[in-house]
C-alpha cells in the first residue's frame, strides 16, 4: 500500500435533540401538567490510535466523519436517546491539527489512546423543566445546541527510536537493509527513497530497536524544497539521529559542505529537532583504500569540528554496522534507565510533598 503521511478530513459531531412541548392528557385528569421531555445529547467524534495501521491512505477516500444526532424529547416525560459516538481509527503517531486555528487537537502516541476531536451538542430542555409555582403550564422549550464541526489536518509522524539523516544517496536505505528485514528501494541515484521506511533491528532475544529511514534531504528542505518539510517532522519523534555522510560522493561534492547543510536544515525546522542527540556515521569507507580510510575520515571530522561519537562503516559490505547497532542498543537502554530513575525520583518527591502537606493540615 502506498505510504500517505498527510490527509485532511472533516469531523462533524451530532446536534443535540430538541426539548418537547407536551401536557398530560388522561381521562379524569382535566388539568394534567406539562410532561415534555428533554432531547438527547449529540454524539461526539473521537480519534483512536490503532496498532496495525501504518498509513493515512484510507482518509484520501473518505473525508467526512459524522456522529449521530440526539433524538428529540417526547411526551410523558420521555427523554430522547443520545446520539452514538463515532470513533475513527488512525495509525499510531498521528497528530490532528485544527486547520482554522492551527492548534494541535490530538497527539496519539500509544495504542488505544482516544481523543475527542468534535464534541456533540447539548440536549434541549422540554417544557416540564420550566414548571414552577407561578407558571403551572409553561410552553417554553429549548432547542439542542449544534455539534462541533472541524476541518482537521492529519499528520503521521513515525515513532522510531533511531532516525537516519543525510543527503540523498548517503546510504540510509542500504544501512536499514543491512541491519533489519526492511527492504526499501536501493539504487545509485538520488531520491530513491520517496517515503519513510521502518525496520526493527534485533540485537538478541528481547533486545531490539526501531530504525526509520527518512527520504534524503537537500538544502532548503525546511522551506519545502525537494521532498522537504513533509519528512523533517518524522525525525522529531526519534530519540537518536544517525547522520550518514558519504565519504566519497559520486558527484565529487565536498562531504563536509553537505553535512553542514543538513545540520542547518535541522535548525531551520525547529530547535527541538536540532537538539536531538546525533551520531556521525561516515559511510562507504569500502570505496577508499584501507590505508587511507582513517586519515580521510579524520579530515572530515576535523573540518566539521565534531566532538560526538563517530563511526566508520560500509553499509554495503556490513563493515562496522554490527558494532554500530550494538552501541545504539546500549545507548537506548541507558537512556531508558535514566528516564525511569528520573520518573521514580519525581514520583517519590510528589509523595513526600503530599505527605508533608497532609501533616501540616492535620
Amino acid at each position: 500500500m502506498k505510504f500517505v503521511d498527510e490527509a485532511r478530513i472533516n469531523v462533524i459531531a451530532g446536534d443535540g435533540g430538541n426539548g418537547a412541548l407536551g401536557f398530560r392528557r388522561e381521562k379524569y385528569i382535566p388539568r394534567g401538567g406539562p410532561d415534555g421531555g428533554d432531547g438527547g445529547n449529540g454524539g461526539s467524534v473521537f480519534l483512536r490510535a490503532t496498532e496495525g495501521l501504518n498509513t493515512l491512505a484510507d482518509f484520501r477516500h473518505q473525508r467526512t466523519y459524522l456522529a449521530q444526532r440526539g433524538e428529540n424529547g417526547r411526551g410523558a416525560n420521555c427523554s430522547g436517546a443520545g446520539g452514538e459516538d463515532t470513533i475513527v481509527d488512525v495509525p499510531l503517531g498521528t497528530v490532528a491539527i485544527d486547520k482554522e486555528t492551527g492548534q494541535v487537537i490530538a497527539d496519539l502516541n500509544f495504542v488505544g489512546q482516544t481523543v475527542q476531536v468534535a464534541k456533540g451538542g447539548w440536549h434541549g430542555l422540554g417544557n416540564a423543566r420550566f414548571k414552577s409555582s407561578t407558571n403551572q403550564a409553561p410552553r417554553k422549550t429549548t432547542s439542542g445546541t449544534p455539534g462541533e464541526r472541524r476541518e482537521l489536518q492529519l499528520e503521521l509522524r513515525l515513532l522510531a527510536d533511531v532516525g537516519l539523516l543525510g543527503l540523498p544517496n548517503a546510504g540510509k536505505s542500504t544501512l536499514i537493509t543491512q541491519l533489519s528485514s526492511a527492504r526499501p528501494k536501493v539504487a545509485d541515484y538520488p531520491f530513491t527513497t520517496l517515503h519513510p521506511n521502518l525496520g526493527v533491528v534485533s540485537i538478541e532475544a528481547h533486545r531490539s530497536f526501531v530504525m526509520a529511514d527518512i527520504p534524503g534531504l537537500i538544502e532548503g528542505a525546511a522551506d519545502g524544497h525537494g521532498l522537504g518539510i513533509r519528512f523533517l517532522k518524522h525525525l522529531s519523534r526519534n530519540r537518536l539521529l544517525l547522520h550518514l555522510v558519504d565519504v566519497l560522493p559520486i558527484d565529487e561534492s565536498d562531504p563536509v559542505e553537505g553535512a553542514v547543510s543538513i545540520v542547518n536544515e535541522l535548525g531551520k525546522h525547529s530547535e527541538e529537532l536540532a537538539s536531538i542527540e546525533r551520531w556521525l556515521v561516515l559511510n562507504k569507507n569500502d570505496l577508499l583504500p584501507p590505508d587511507e580510510q582513517e586519515e580521510h575520515c579524520k579530515k572530515i571530522t576535523t573540518a566539521l569540528e565534531w566532538t560526538g561519537p563517530v563511526y566508520l562503516i560500509s553499509a554495503a559490505t556490513g563493515l562496522g554496522t554490527k558494532e554500530l547497532a550494538a552501541d545504539i542498543m546500549k545507548h537506548l537502554e541507558l537512556r531508558k534507565l535514566e528516564r525511569e530513575e528520573q520518573e521514580a525520583a519525581a514520583a517519590a518527591k510528589a509523595r513526600r510533598e503530599h505527605s508533608e502537606s497532609s501533616d501540616l493540615k492535620g
